[in-house]
């Protein structure tokens, strides 16, 4: 149990989902009275998200369309663009430029079914609600493997909206108690290709029927087009071998990034549904930074690696703008004495590691905010 200022807690029943950056101003001057008594210090407890807000908005006004959209769009033209090499060196028979071939279609992949996807179901590659819709079909659907609108029920309106908060956004989906520590943490991941089409399917049940078949459509086009490709211009002679490298290609990544969806929530404190603090304090107790990693700040992006405190703050944002408002972000919650969470990949990966049963296996125990009921 933590014991935390009275003034962090959020009211039960007064909780909305807020849409950052839209805000403005949400607290009127001067003091507020109470049972006849003054509250000092109140306004200024709750502006903290308000100030924080105005200061990143100023650095997304100051930014150019390239800095807040175009960086990223380049990153993931370019991964379209490295697909037909991959293609052709899959078909090489040397096999230096076989394995070329498949380490550049793993990489290629992973940036359109990680990066990709994440920011289209944020919403993050356009301005235009009907463009950020199609790309999040073609990014979620066809390159993922999964259903857009289960996706950014999951992850938008779950994860995000309820960061920690036992039952809704806790990060639990990720938990496998079964599984042994190594099986869970360095086999299992490599199964996730082939069970995210199969979760796909699962979420469908009770839509509509023409949401059901443009689903499995589109996952079916994105599956079939690469098999295709394979047998038809990388010249696999059989469906097994041609199925075995989707297979490899697809799960390439599948190890880190099951690491990154639980090394920065799991482990942190949790809160219950009715004494959950207020978005600020919510976000800088739950969620963890990583440090740089070249490979992994561009497969993943940066609001999955070295920025996801800053992402969970405003998750609008682009990697390269949440890269970008990063050392405004640092600085006020370090001025404000909030914490700012980072820790090494390797560290994590070791605590997760000695301590499966505690974060894997078990309940998470409830940071409960003392002195409010």
């Amino acid at each position: 149990m933590q014991t935390v200022p009275e003034e962090w807690r959020e009211g039960s029943g007064d909780r909305t989902e807020e849409t950052l950056m839209k805000r403005r101003g949400d607290h009127s001057g001067g003091e507020m009275k109470e049972n006849g008594g003054t509250v000092k210090g109140e306004v200024e407890k709750e502006s903290l998200m308000t100030e924080l807000t105005r200061l990143v908005q100023m650095t997304v006004k100051e930014s150019s369309w390239w800095e807040r959209r175009g960086m990223d769009c380049s990153i993931l033209a370019a991964a379209f663009l490295c697909l037909p090499p991959a293609f052709l060196l899959l078909g090489s028979s040397q096999l230096l430029w076989f394995s070329a071939g498949v380490l550049l279609m793993g990489v290629a992949h992973a940036i359109l079914t990680i990066k990709g996807t994440h920011l289209a179901s944020h919403g993050a590659l356009s301005e235009s609600q009907a463009w950020s819709k199609f790309w999040a079909i073609f990014f979620i659907e066809i390159c993922g493997s999964f259903s857009a609108r289960a996706g950014v029920q999951g992850h938008i309106k779950m994860h995000h909206a309820h960061t920690n908060v036992i039952g809704l956004g806790d990060s639990s989906v990720w938990k496998v108690p079964f599984l042994p520590r190594t099986i869970y943490l360095f086999i299992a991941p490599l199964s996730v290709p082939i069970i995210t089409p199969l979760v796909a399917l699962a979420h469908l049940r009770g839509n509509s029927p023409l949401l059901i078949c443009r689903t499995i459509l589109m996952v079916t086009l994105g599956l079939y087009s690469q098999y295709w490709l394979l047998i038809h211009v990388s010249g696999f002679l059989s469906p097994v071998s041609a199925l075995l490298c989707m297979l490899v290609c697809r799960a390439m990544f599948s190890v880190p990034y099951i690491h990154v969806n639980i090394f920065q929530h799991i482990g942190l404190p949790m809160f219950s549904a009715t004494s959950r603090p207020k978005r600020v304090y919510q976000m800088t107790h739950g969620v963890l930074n990583l440090p740089r990693n070249f490979l992994l700040d561009w497969i993943f992006g940066h609001s999955l690696i070295n920025c996801h405190v800053e992402h969970h703050l405003f998750p609008f944002l682009s990697d390269n703008m949440c890269l970008k408002v990063k050392p405004v972000v640092s600085k006020y919650l370090t001025e404000k004495k909030l914490p700012y969470q980072e820790d090494r990949y390797l560290s994590r990966l070791q605590l997760f590691f000695n301590k499966y049963q505690e974060l894997m296996v078990f309940a998470p125990a409830i940071t409960e905010l003392v002195g409010v009921q």
